[in-house]
Parts: structure tokens; C-alpha cells; sequence
């Protein structure tokens, strides 16, 4: 488990006083945005309605929760940007204004915006509002970072097939622009986003936020024959797979000092705004770990980084193109299966009060749970009728003599269907997290 040293978490430079790297969060919901910001993230990014690109998470915010989630951004001094990096059809370009203008009435940071008509809308509505352009306009090169630049946006979120040595050159070039990169979270088979499967075959637009994510489905093979019209399905040998779309995990964990070192890259992004809460603090705490541990000349602890990201739920990781180039990757795909566990399972997610939990899988009573819990926090062992709290190692660890609910119930067992709050031996840090190891 990652340890809570003392960091630089406000400071936004570096002992030299060059700028430090931002990380930046998604924000699925109000809570997950808690924790993202808790758990070591700069920035978060988020949306309300179906302009933004991931529409589920957009209903999770109605306006008011969007507006209290600036506020509580704000005023632990971290950033947020607001996603209108959909694709708008004439219809809606009436709602659209009236959406950006509402939006910018809440003071936001930045806006995330993937065309250039949107672009200029909002520098129309909201010219107060810096413009991020998204990584849907998929920026590669010179020629197109210059253009962006010129129509006044102040930073671009590159392809995920950019090379670091193209944004090297882009930096240099453009000095002044900023560059954002993705370096953990799902991957597209298809070029950063621009696919239609999910269309035909569902009738949800992916460049409108409403993507199915059929490139993780299974499916079959068949052939035909032209002339007789038989139709034969193929079969696969057992254990090869027929996810013939599913792209492995974007994981960059282990290139943060390459990253860094090239000083072309303003922000580190993490995708995931539909992912757990849980994927939401382990990825924002590790990340930031990673970064405090460059900016403070240690030695980078890659096997612990990637030990941390591989207790989540995914598909397999890959380093993508930051390094390599595509047609030099022929490990990017996974062909057995659409999402594997991790190597932990999350048996309890701490309330924000820190004195009770909501079960998320089973518990019983004197079940040894690891504690993950945010960096900069610290943890008082302690032991009563109810149950203990120890470290061992580096780690701490929670045991549970009995499980009593709020209302003062006993229970042998919960599992993750009771959506009652049971009681801890003692206040652990807010958004804490139980887990045990699997296997």
C-alpha cells in the first residue's frame, strides 16, 4: 500500500520554481469527485447533459450538484474543467448556448471542447472561460496544435496516439501551448474515439456521449458462400477468444520519469468517469505518489505503482503510443475477455463522517481488511468491543469483533446488498476503503 509522506500537495511549482505537472481526475458523480480530490487529484473534470462525452456520468450531475461540486473544488483550492466535448447537430446548437452560458456562470476553470464552431461559441458566450481543446479533435501534429493555438485555446488534450517525441516537437514550437496526455484508462480500438459501431448496432453515437462499448462484446465468426448462400460459423479454438475489439487499459505508471524528464507535458490526465469510486482513489493516489516522488528527486517505485493500479478491475494494461508508436504494438488488444478482477476486492467504502462503512461485498466478523485510505492522512490504532485497528508492516488493518448497524442491530454477516451503514471501532480518514487480497 502506498505510504502518507509529506508532500507538495497544494504547491502548483517545483523547488526551482518551474511548474509542476498537473493530475487531472474524472468526476463521475459529486461523491467520486470527493475522493478524486481527497486522494491526491489537482483537477477534476466533469459534466452535466448529454454534451458531454460520457452522458452516463452526466446524469449523475443536475445543475445544482454541478454548481456545489465547483464550489467544493474551489474551495480546497484544486480546479475543475467542464466537458461540452460532445458532437452538436443543428438542433441543439439552441440549448447548446444556453448550456454554455449556464455553465459558465458557475466559474469553472476550464472548458474541455472537441470542435472548432463550439469553440468559438464559447469564446463568445464565456470569453472569461480558458478553452481545453479535447482529445477528440485528435491533435498529432504541428500543423493542427498551430491552428487550435491561433483560435485562442490555451491547452490541448492530445490524441492517445501521440509520441512523446511529436509532442517534444510540438512544445517547441508552441511554447506557450499547453499539452495535456492520458496515462491510465480505457483505450479505443478505433482512432481516440471516432467509431460508429456502437451507432449501427445500437443506435448510441460514441462522439455524443452515448457510446455501448461493443468493441468489448463477444462475437462470432461466420463465412459465406456467394454462390450457394451457406452460411457456416467458425470455431474458434477453446481459450483463443472472440473479442477481436477489446483494447487493453492505458496504464503509463512506469513512464512518469520519461514523461516528465521531455518537459513538453503540462498534465496528466486519467480517464474514467463511469469507473468505481474505488478506481477513482487508487488511481488518483497513485499517480499523485508517482509525482511526488519525481518532484522530491526520489527513486520512482514503478513495481509499487503498478502493484497499487493492478488491485483494480481492467483488461489488461499496455503503455499505448506515449512511447511507442502504433504499428510497433502488437500486445495492445485483449482477445480473452471484456474486464478481469484485480488482485484485491473491496469489502467497504468509509462514509465522509469516518465513523461508519457501507459494506461492498462480505463481511463477518474478525475478517482481517487492509485500510486504503488518502495520502497526507494519518491513522490511530485502537481496539474496543466493536473491533481494532492495527498496523502491521506499513500497512494498516481493520478487524471486526461484531457488526452493528446505526440503528443498533447485530449481525453474523453483510454483504453488499444491505444498504445499512455499520459502525467502526473508531474514526478512520474520510472516503477510506477495506479491502482484501485475492487468491
Amino acid at each position: 500500500m502506498l505510504d502518507s509522506r509529506d508532500s507538495t500537495n497544494l504547491q502548483t511549482c517545483t523547488r526551482d520554481g518551474s511548474k509542476r505537472c498537473e493530475l487531472l481526475s474524472p468526476a463521475g458523480n459529486f461523491e467520486k469527485l470527493k475522493i478524486a480530490l481527497a486522494y491526491g487529484a489537482d483537477v477534476v473534470y466533469g459534466g452535466v447533459s448529454h454534451f458531454s462525452l460520457r452522458s452516463r456520468s452526466g446524469k449523475e450531475f443536475d445543475m445544482q450538484t454541478f454548481a456545489d461540486s465547483v464550489a467544493y473544488t474551489h474551495a480546497r483550492g484544486k480546479k475543475i474543467y467542464v466537458t461540452i466535448n460532445g458532437f452538436p447537430f443543428n438542433a441543439q446548437l439552441k440549448l447548446l448556448e444556453s448550456h454554455i452560458a449556464k455553465m459558465a456562470e458557475l466559474n469553472p476553470d476550464g472548458f474541455i471542447i472537441a470542435t472548432p464552431g463550439v469553440i468559438k461559441l464559447a469564446q463568445k458566450i464565456a470569453p472569461h472561460i480558458p478553452i481545453h481543446l479535447s482529445t477528440q479533435a485528435n491533435v498529432l501534429n504541428v500543423l493542427d496544435a498551430q491552428v487550435f493555438y491561433e483560435m485562442g485555446v490555451k491547452r490541448i488534450v492530445c490524441a492517445r496516439e501521440l509520441s512523446l517525441k511529436d509532442a517534444v516537437q510540438i512544445r517547441e514550437a508552441l511554447p506557450k501551448l499547453e499539452l495535456e496526455i492520458f496515462v491510465h484508462g480505457s483505450m479505443c480500438f478505433a482512432f481516440s474515439g471516432r467509431c460508429l459501431i456502437s451507432a449501427l448496432q445500437n443506435g448510441r453515437v460514441p462522439n455524443r456521449g452515448s457510446c455501448a462499448n461493443d468493441c468489448r462484446f463477444d462475437y462470432e465468426y461466420y463465412v459465406r458462400n456467394p454462390d450457394s448462400g451457406v452460411m457456416m460459423r467458425l470455431e474458434e479454438e477453446e481459450g483463443v477468444g472472440t473479442h477481436i475489439f477489446n483494447a487493453k487499459d492505458l496504464n503509463l505508471a512506469s513512464h512518469i520519469k520519461e514523461i516528465l524528464d521531455s518537459g513538453a507535458i503540462d498534465a496528466l490526465k486519467i480517464e474514467g468517469r463511469t469507473k468505481s469510486a474505488y478506481y477513482a482513489a487508487i488511481t488518483a493516489r497513485t499517480y499523485k505518489c508517482a509525482l511526488d516522488d519525481y518532484y522530491a528527486g526520489r527513486q520512482l517505485r514503478n513495481a509499487y505503482y503498478q502493484d497499487e493500479l493492478h488491485t483494480l478491475k481492467n483488461r489488461g494494461f499496455t503503455d499505448g503510443y506515449i512511447i511507442h508508436r502504433p504499428f510497433e504494438r502488437l500486445d495492445t488488444q485483449n482477445q480473452q475477455s471484456a474486464i478481469s478482477q484485480g488482485s484485491f476486492q473491496v469489502n467497504a467504502q468509509i462514509a465522509e463522517c469516518g465513523t461508519k462503512a457501507l459494506c461492498k461485498f462480505s463481511i463477518t466478523p474478525h475478517k482481517v481488511m487492509q485500510i486504503v485510505f488518502p495520502l497526507y492522512l494519518s491513522i490511530e490504532c485502537s481496539k474496543n468491543d466493536i473491533g481494532e485497528i492495527f498496523k502491521d508492516g506499513e500497512n494498516y488493518y481493520l478487524r471486526l469483533f461484531k457488526i452493528v448497524l446505526e440503528n443498533g442491530k447485530e449481525l453474523d454477516s453483510i454483504h453488499s446488498g444491505n444498504t445499512n451503514f455499520f459502525l467502526l471501532p473508531s474514526k478512520l480518514p474520510p472516503f477510506s476503503f477495506l479491502r482484501q487480497e485475492l487468491g
